[in-house]
């Protein structure tokens, strides 16, 4: 990675409070299906994939945090719909509760938790005007978004003045 191939990142003080406030919304999305009262898992999901396509053109900044926290929110959202459909099926078609199924829902509450967590510290750092890296997702999220686009000058047909 090198700098030629990325935009700049855009610093604090060039950010204004508008981009922040929905940069750190973005973050925000986790919370929807609880905000609704809802039990499912997909909800949030499906909440920051509407938020990420409605903001994605407003600033490579707000882009990158949308993009980040939709990428976060895949496996937990994966882990969640497992483990309502693996309880569905315990409940209503009488499955023994087991100890792997126990196992599994430690692990789910561990990942929602470690999820929170860094959503909530996300969230901060953009309020802030920040850029904050998640393990894996920050990298994907900054590629996909400062990357330099590469534009064939070849094929233009419309062209800047000649000076």
């Amino acid at each position: 990675m090198t700098k030629e191939n990325y935009n700049p990142i855009p610093q604090p003080n060039e950010i204004d409070i508008r981009e922040k406030e929905d940069a750190m919304g973005a973050y925000l999305m986790m919370f929807a299906a609880l905000g609704a009262g809802l039990p499912l898992p997909v909800l949030n999901l499906v909440a920051a994939i509407i938020y990420y396509y409605i903001n994605k053109g407003k600033s490579l900044f707000v882009r990158f945090h949308s993009l980040q926290s939709l990428l976060s929110q895949l496996p937990t959202s994966i882990l969640n719909a497992v483990a309502v459909f693996w309880g569905a099926r315990i409940v209503f078609l009488d499955y023994a509760f087991t100890d792997v199924f126990k196992g599994y829902l430690w692990l789910v509450g561990i990942a929602n938790l470690i999820y929170i967590i860094f959503s909530i510290i996300g969230a901060v750092k953009a309020r802030k005007g920040q850029m904050y890296y998640f393990l894996f997702f920050g990298r994907v999220s900054y590629q996909s978004v400062f990357k330099k686009k590469d534009i064939d000058t070849h094929k233009m047909v419309n062209q800047p003045p000649k000076m």
